[in-house]
């Protein structure tokens, strides 16, 4: 005998002839269910399996997450102490350099000055003279 298949569940009925049903089940008992249940219940071992799976990583996901939150708080808040800190670095390192410039400029400017001192009293004795001669020049010139 030959083995039976899902398709030997419908037989054929009459012989050629005229229109007529194709054909009616050979049996009484619901087909997709007889054949699904035993599919489904090999199933439910990996469904299950599955389904823990999923909360596995839910858990794991609401976990890291609430690390990463933790975190970041803390982070946050370690920013938020050490910005007074950063600030005053800060400030200080532009006053350091504000002074250090001023120092630089104090003694460009007493360099300029001590030039032109140097110069004015170079150049003293000739205008003393210039001035003197002018004077006699004329004091002396009209008077002569």
């Amino acid at each position: 005998m030959a083995r039976s298949s899902i398709l030997d569940r419908f037989r054929p009925v009459g012989a050629p002839g005229p229109a007529g049903p194709v054909g009616v089940p050979s049996t009484d008992v619901p087909g997709y269910v007889s054949e699904l249940v035993p599919v489904f219940a090999a199933l439910d071992a990996d469904i299950d399996r599955a389904r823990e799976d999923v909360q596995e990583a839910q858990t794991w996901a609401a976990d890291a997450v609430a690390r990463a939150r933790a975190d970041a708080t803390a982070e946050i808040a370690r920013a938020r102490r050490d910005a007074g800190a950063e600030r005053a670095a800060a400030a200080a390192a532009v006053a350091e350099a504000a002074a250090q410039d001023d120092a630089r400029l104090i003694v460009e400017a007493q360099e300029a000055a001590d030039a032109i001192a140097r110069s004015s009293v170079e150049r003293l004795p000739g205008i003393v003279g210039a001035v003197v001669e002018r004077i006699l020049h004329d004091h002396l010139g009209e008077a002569r």
